[in-house]
């Protein structure tokens, strides 16, 4: 195990067509996807969460089983799944989620587990920080690791679930205090810092004590910030958009498994990391979101995908300018 992530996992029910109520189920949650997408691009990669035993929990044992996840670490418990209902609209994706009690919200291991030597990266974030005790006990896990693996933050924000955003904002630069690496969608850092420019949340969490700080922008690319340096844009790759789902989680799967091909193992490293170097993290982040949005729901690309995407850029940028 390489790479580890903690977090819910969830049923995505889907629309289909305006106004219908029909709903189509996908394995889904924000550390669910994410671990999946890293493992599909070829790193080893654990997972920490409580699944039910409802028919929905023993769907999403079998759907991280067969994705090559290191399962040893998940509870299970006769409390409910975590269900997520999402419809699409133009511009975004509305969710309603019901969690409460659910086996994810109420992950409480006693002890915390003890990730193995070889691991490299903890991501957290996401809505498991709204419920209680997981919140706790998955910062606990973080503060554990911190120093020995790079922490990754993704807040993941849905506001239909956060009855404070005054006081979600304030915990949230508690996170971003604990993390190495941050990051954001330009939706949540519009939540956390409305009015403000996002390299100006940036700032404050590069204060915090982040390492460097992402902001992905859909298909504007995203934009990087490190201390003592200038931001830095990738562009996105254009593709035939089928479906957003899944497309950020997929970018923050790719900066890790980037990273960890750079040679960054520790936190330190990630200031170390030359622009180059960063722009072919950057670069590969984005390849692979953008190959995840050409499919139904979240559905990460495989590494040789990835790789063969970034081939044909280089052929098609290299035949423009001939």
């Amino acid at each position: 195990m390489r790479i580890a992530l903690t977090g819910e996992a969830l049923i995505d029910f889907t629309a289909g067509e305006a106004g219908s109520l029909a709903f189509l189920g996908h394995e889904g949650g924000s550390p669910l996807n994410t671990a999946v997408a890293c493992a599909r691009l070829g790193q080893p990669t654990g997972f920490l969460t409580q699944l039910s035993t409802d028919l929905f929990g023993e769907r999403l044992m079998r759907f991280l089983e067969r994705n090559g996840i290191d399962t040893r670490f998940i509870l299970r418990s006769h409390a409910p799944s975590t269900l997520a209902f999402v419809e699409r609209t133009p511009q975004t994706n509305r969710y309603a989620f019901y969690t409460r009690g659910s086996a994810d919200a109420t992950w409480a291991p006693e002890p915390l587990p003890q990730l193995p030597a070889e691991c490299r990266f903890l991501h957290f974030g996401s809505i498991a920080l709204l419920q209680e005790p997981a919140a706790t006990r998955i910062t606990e896990l973080v503060v554990a690791n911190a120093g020995r693996c790079v922490i990754v933050f993704d807040p993941n924000v849905r506001p239909s679930l956060i009855s404070d955003m005054a006081a979600y904002r304030a915990r949230a630069m508690n996170w971003f205090s604990m993390a190495d690496l941050v990051k954001l969608s330009d939706e949540d850092a519009e939540l956390l810092a409305p009015g403000r420019p996002a390299g100006a949340l940036a700032a404050d969490c590069l204060q915090a004590g982040a390492r460097a700080v992402i902001v992905t922008r859909g298909a504007e690319g995203a934009m990087l910030w490190r201390a003592g340096h200038g931001p830095l844009t990738v562009a996105a790759p254009r593709v035939k958009v089928v479906d957003t789902i899944g497309a950020g989680d997929t970018f923050t799967a790719g900066l890790s498994v980037s990273l960890l091909a750079h040679g960054v193992e520790h936190p330190a490293q990630l200031g170390e990391l030359g622009e180059g170097a960063w722009r072919e993290v950057m670069r590969f982040a984005a390849t692979a979101a953008a190959l995840n949005c050409t499919r139904e729901g979240a559905d990460p690309p495989t590494l040789e995908a990835v790789h063969a995407a970034l081939v044909q850029e280089d052929n098609e940028a290299l035949a423009a300018r001939s």
